[in-house]
């Protein structure tokens, strides 16, 4: 049986039942589960001050699961980037662990890589994906599927639907990325990955509760330090939960995706189901992918 540890690095897990149920369905998928001795911690909106969730990380990593899964993301890794052991993560990878969340964990993984070049995998964390009420729709099978083959090494493609326009288009590089805020809060950082290692990549986004505008902005600053155009391919996720201005008139998402890709060279394809919604794939952050795609379909595969 595949050993899994629920730990919390960022937010604090605000109803511990909610944990305890994640924990059982994920037995449910056959994973042996346990949760770290600081998981519902609790100080101002973390999971523990710094100290309590750095230890949590450390802790998980000399213990070396097969899996290390998020409770949940918020915000609080950025506190900790400084201080974290990178080579104690990155051994414990080696030794078999996968690192597995989004959101907030995006600058987890991206360090993880940037100081080591260790894999990880965005993908579905506990309160949110797998302790949602049965009322609220419960777990998503695609998501649960996805997570238990990619979990056993079983996984080795995924697809989805794009729009037109991207027919035709084969490429291979680093996959790479995460949430969109928090890899432009590591730009100029020693924590993001270094142009040469991510040159050429795949790179994915997501996010939530930010404005097209914003979403806009903040592509914008990945163009304007170079990030987008050395890419081969940029997926773009879910952006969603966003409420309208009367000043936008017209201004949506994507017309945005328009305006950049007039002026962007790389394909930039919507789709993706990634990001903070209930279905969702687990990607491989750090490994070489092949991406095809043949008329609006996308395949992924490593």
């Amino acid at each position: 049986m595949t050993d899994l540890i629920l730990f919390s690095p960022s937010g604090v897990v605000a109803r511990p039942p909610v944990l305890r149920l994640a924990a059982r369905r994920l037995a449910g998928l056959g994973f042996d589960v346990g949760l770290d001795a600081a998981a519902l911690a609790r100080h101002q909106r973390f999971a523990g001050d710094d100290d309590v969730r750095l230890a949590a990380v450390h802790r998980v990593a000399r213990s070396a699961p097969s899996v290390a899964m998020a409770t949940r993301g918020g915000y609080g890794l950025s506190r900790l980037l400084d201080a974290i052991d990178w080579p104690l993560l990155a051994r414990a990878a080696t030794a078999g662990t996968r690192w597995v969340g989004h959101s907030d964990f995006s600058v987890l993984q991206l360090g993880l890589l940037a100081h080591t070049g260790a894999a990880s995998w965005a993908g579905p964390m506990a309160t949110d994906d797998f302790g949602r009420s049965d009322d609220d729709g419960g777990v998503d099978d695609v998501t649960a599927g996805c997570f238990a083959e990619a979990m056993s090494g079983e996984l080795e493609a995924v697809g989805f639907r794009t729009e037109t326009g991207f027919d035709g288009l084969q490429t291979r590089g680093l996959l790479w990325g995460g949430n969109l805020t928090m890899l432009c809060s590591l730009l100029g950082t020693r924590h993001l990955p270094a142009p040469a290692r991510v040159k050429g990549g795949v790179l994915f986004l997501e996010d939530i509760n930010e404005h097209p505008y914003r979403v806009e902005r903040m592509l914008l600053q990945l163009a304007q330090t170079g990030v987008l155009q050395s890419q081969r391919a940029v997926l773009l996720g879910d952006f969603g939960r966003v409420r309208a201005s009367p000043l936008d008139r017209g201004y949506r998402l994507r017309t945005a995706l328009a305006h950049l890709r007039s002026r962007l060279k790389v394909p930039l394809l919507t789709g993706l189901p990634f990001g903070h919604i209930s279905t969702k794939l687990s990607l491989p952050v750090g490994r070489r992918v092949s991406l095809v795609v043949n008329g609006r379909d996308v395949l992924l595969g490593w």
